[in-house]
């Protein structure tokens, strides 16, 4: 029996394992970088074992300092969680070879199974051969051979980008996953991704637990899942849980595992197996009934699973919520997470607490809500309200394109799942939420109402000038002009039609339109305020010279790292509009920055391995047509 479990891994991953083991009655060690020191996985822990350093190579992806982590602290037994080193078969087999428990399928499983083009092979799928490959192969598809999360994966559409996108995919797939290997397969454009969930005992049985869609990504990387996967023929669904288990059998595959494909025109194209517990497997818990990770554990301990899967019942869809930006790029965020609360009735996966700190070495994804319902729209409907009522102040998040996005056509009612869902409705889904205007009243207007609290002051028998108050939010600035009444109260000049009900430093109750409506407000030093699921930043009255910057200057999207920088690049070069410069790195993302236009390249302050804040100066590109000096 396994009484102290290792997790190899980090934040919600490590959260999840442990959630399970406290309610086996199983102790808990933790390992951690310095990034982590603090973080809540290292809390939960019953015990924790640092890992010098931060980044992912010298920390998470040490398995021989994990495995003397795991002897140091007395475990017994070591889960990968479900990054960094879970598909690795010679980190399977470091731990088994140190006498400990390993959570997860044979070694042999996972060679035959983790590297994408041997799973092919098996399968007698060739993928391409990227010296062969022809205009009328595009558009192609560049993929890491290890690994997921989209990191070396590339899509490409030109014939004379193969070869840069083989090697820059090659070099984030190193540094991810420490393996570079690439290969080349047909790019699929809008299918569903679709999955099937695996489950095997020693013994020999093999549980299909139903399929997920997982179709709605950015960047490759999974956004909104759910499952049973909707809409499906009855004969293509039995199709993919056949497929499923003949790949699982042909390995002698044990412990949970999950076999990804691509659904379009009525055909599916498999895509890999993933030889670990994937992200979304709450989705596949919540229809089950079932606990994945403590199943993993029985499994390793030798038990045998019944031989009829359970039953599915209902619907159930997962959302991640990232700290990231969609209307600029996805770019990631960072900053401190002052206040998480989610409402009853959801289920949170996280590794993050209010007064955590999200910072730039690991993913942007802050948590997971999932939600279950007995049917597919209730479901829908359930996760989109939970999602609304979260409460999340602090860097901005991809939370209302989550609202956005369950309720959008396509997505609600099923007719059009596919993985191009972003590509075609990013520009509406990232439309401003309406309502700004009214919630910049409520920030002013318990702004003053803090001011008069600490201050005094208010109605005078010489009124002055109105009061006047801009915030800055994702519809643009909104200008709010008010004065004060004799009775205490507001006077709301702009915009118009506006009464104001009650003022309070914390809330505020508006009428427009004969609707009474209340806000919570929340102000914090550095400006940002938060009115409900508004995020609003207070704008200085006069601007401050020392903010502008040099027409051209190209700014850091994003805190991160540089990790290249375009082969022979020096100040000098002629550039033109759309030329990569450099690229970024940070949260799991690489960020390609260009040239905004032709021109020359004036300044360049970037190198390979410099740690950037955003808005950092990295270089400056003078036009060709320069503006005519203004008088």
């Amino acid at each position: 029996m396994i009484s102290r479990l290792l997790v190899a891994n980090r934040g919600e991953i490590a959260c999840r394992v442990f959630r399970t083991c406290r309610d086996l009655g199983v102790s808990t060690v933790a390992v951690y970088s310095d990034a982590d020191a603090g973080a809540l996985h290292v809390r939960e822990a019953d015990a924790a074992v640092r890992l010098p350093g931060a980044a992912p190579s010298e920390t998470y992806l040490r398995g021989d300092l994990i495995v003397k982590a795991a002897l140091a602290a007395g475990a017994d037994a070591v889960h990968p969680g479900y990054g960094f080193l879970s598909e690795n078969a010679d980190f399977a087999r470091t731990v088994i070879d140190a006498g400990l428990v390993w959570i997860g399928p044979p070694p042999a499983a996972i060679e035959a199974m983790a590297s994408k083009t041997r799973a092919k092979e098996l399968l007698g799928i060739e993928p391409l051969d990227p010296a062969r490959v022809a205009e009328s192969d595009l558009p192609v598809l560049v993929k890491a051979a290890a690994g997921g999360g989209g990191r070396g994966m590339r899509i490409v559409r030109e014939l004379p980008e193969l070869a840069g996108e083989l090697e820059s995919a090659s070099a984030e797939a190193a540094s991810a996953f420490g393996d570079g290997e690439v290969f080349v397969e047909p790019y699929v454009e809008d299918g569903r991704h679709v999955e099937v969930q695996l489950l095997c005992d020693a013994h020999g049985t093999v549980w299909a637990l139903g399929t997920r869609d997982c179709s709605l990504q950015r960047r490759h990387q999974k956004v909104i899942e759910e499952a049973p996967a909707p809409g499906l023929p009855a004969a293509l669904e039995a199709s993919l849980l056949d497929t499923a288990v003949r790949a699982a059998k042909a390995v002698g595959y044990v412990g949970a595992g999950t076999v990804e494909f691509l659904v379009a025109d009525g055909r599916a194209h498999f895509l890999e197996m993933n030889t670990r517990l994937q992200v979304e497997h709450p989705v596949t818990e919540e229809v089950y009934g079932v606990d994945l990770v403590a199943l993993q554990l029985a499994v390793a301990e030798g038990a045998k699973l019944p031989p009829e899967t359970p039953a599915p019942r209902g619907h159930a869809i997962e959302a991640r919520l990232y700290a990231e930006d969609p209307a600029r790029g996805w770019a990631p965020q960072t900053g401190a997470l002052r206040l998480f609360d989610v409402p009853g009735g959801v289920r949170l996966d996280t590794g993050y607490a209010s007064g955590d700190a999200i910072g730039v070495h690991y993913d942007p994804m802050i948590a997971k809500l999932t939600v279950h319902a007995p049917t597919r729209d209730g479901a829908v409907r359930k996760l989109a309200r939970a999602l609304e009522r979260t409460r999340i102040h602090g860097p901005v998040t991809n939370r209302d394109l989550l609202v956005a996005s369950l309720r959008h056509p396509e997505y609600a009612t099923a007719d059009r799942l596919d993985t191009g869902f972003y590509d075609r409705n990013l520009p509406a889904l990232t439309t401003a939420p309406g309502g700004g205007d009214l919630a910049a009243v409520a920030a002013a207007l318990a702004a003053a109402s803090a001011r008069r609290g600490r201050f005094g002051g208010g109605w005078r028998n010489l009124r002055s000038q109105d009061e006047t108050r801009t915030y800055g939010g994702t519809g643009g600035d909104h200008e709010v002009r008010y004065r004060p009444t004799r009775d205490g109260g507001y006077e709301v000049t702009a915009p118009e039609g506006v009464r104001v009900v009650a003022a309070t430093p914390d809330r505020v109750s508006l009428e427009a339109a004969g609707v009474v409506r209340h806000f919570d407000v929340t102000a914090y030093e550095d400006g940002t305020v938060h009115v409900g699921p508004h995020r609003l930043t207070a704008r200085p009255r006069f601007t401050d010279p020392r903010e502008q910057t040099a027409p051209g200057s190209l700014l850091a999207p994003m805190p991160g790292t540089v990790v290249r920088v375009a082969d022979g690049l020096a100040v000098g070069d002629a550039v033109t509009a759309g030329q990569p410069l450099l690229w970024l790195e940070a949260m799991k993302m690489e960020h390609r920055v260009t040239a905004p236009a032709s021109g020359t390249l004036t300044a360049l302050h970037a190198a390979p391995g410099r740690q950037v804040e955003v808005g950092a100066l990295l270089a400056v590109v003078q036009t060709e047509e320069r503006p005519e000096a203004q008088s």
